[in-house]
Order: C-alpha cells, then sequence, then structure tokens
C-alpha cells in the first residue's frame, strides 16, 4: 500500500489550513505573497495568497479578505488559533513580492509586489509572529509548498530552480 500525503492547494487571493502529515501549496506568486504561518509543536499550518496590499483598494462592497495583506494575516491567524494553534508560537515564511514589470514611471502605485512584501511584513510585526525565512522580490514568478512535518517551504523559482527555506 502506498501512502500519499495530501496536498491542499491554495488559489489566488484565497487561504486555507492544513494539519501534518498535509502539504500546502500555492503557485501563480508573481507580485503575489504566499504568507504561511504556522504552530510547530501543533503542526498546524495555514497559507493565504496575497494579492494585494490594503483592503482599502476594494472597489465594492463584497471584499474577499483573503485578497489583501491587512485582512488575510489578520484572519489566517484567527482561523489557526480557532483550531488550536498558540498565538505566542506562531512563526511565518513568506515568499513572492516580484517586481514582474518594470515601468518607465517612478509611480509608487506600480511597485505592487514591494508593496505586498512591505504589507504583509506590517501585519505580522503587528501581531508579534516572527519571519523566520523569505524569499521575496526579484522578478520571477514562484510556487510554493509548505511541509507541516518539517516545516520546510520548499520554493520553486521561474529560471531559478528549487530551493528549500
Amino acid at each position: 500500500m502506498i501512502n500519499s500525503i495530501e496536498v491542499v492547494k491554495v488559489g489566488i487571493a484565497d487561504m486555507n489550513i492544513v494539519r501534518a502529515p498535509q502539504l500546502i501549496r500555492t503557485s501563480g506568486l508573481g507580485s503575489c505573497v504566499g504568507v504561511v504561518i504556522y504552530d510547530q509543536v501543533q503542526e498546524l499550518a495555514g497559507l493565504a495568497h496575497v494579492m494585494l496590499p490594503e483592503s482599502s483598494l476594494a472597489k465594492n462592497g463584497d471584499l474577499n479578505i483573503a485578497k489583501y495583506a491587512d485582512t488575510a494575516v489578520k484572519e489566517l491567524v484567527n482561523r489557526l488559533i480557532r483550531q488550536g494553534a498558540r498565538a505566542t508560537a506562531l512563526k511565518a515564511k513568506i515568499a513572492g513580492g516580484a517586481q514582474m514589470f518594470q515601468f518607465a514611471s517612478g509611480n509608487d502605485m506600480m511597485r505592487i509586489g514591494p508593496r505586498n512584501v512591505e504589507a504583509v511584513k506590517k501585519e505580522l510585526l503587528f501581531l508579534k509572529i516572527q519571519i523566520v525565512a523569505e524569499d521575496v522580490g526579484g522578478s520571477s514568478g514562484r510556487t510554493i509548498e509548505f511541509n507541516t512535518n518539517t516545516q520546510l517551504l520548499n520554493i520553486r523559482t521561474v529560471n531559478k530552480g528549487v530551493m528549500d527555506i
């Protein structure tokens, strides 16, 4: 009998939570940031695929809280705690936030990737969650997969290969 480990996929502007031995994965991280928050002892982890820095950018009343750094990080922490994670034990790993396109103007609004990284870090700092590893910036897309058993974040970067952090 072959034991296969379930891989839970998280879409763009989405979030989910897994328990060991499950893995959690998201792809399509260009300017988006993948935020993994986990409790090592509880073997519980969550992943949010953040698209934009601030929910104030929402155009209508239907707010997708997973889409924005300022709402996704808080909600992911709340969901983890409801599942048994300890707030004081939470740690984070982040990846993504690439500057996918170069713009002639120095317009800050076009720096979506770097602004996403800054917004995620600001929320984690506010919630007193330490970032133990990161792979952010650059100009290449990424796919990430977090292993709840090893707490390793596997990162596959376009044109740059694979690494674990």
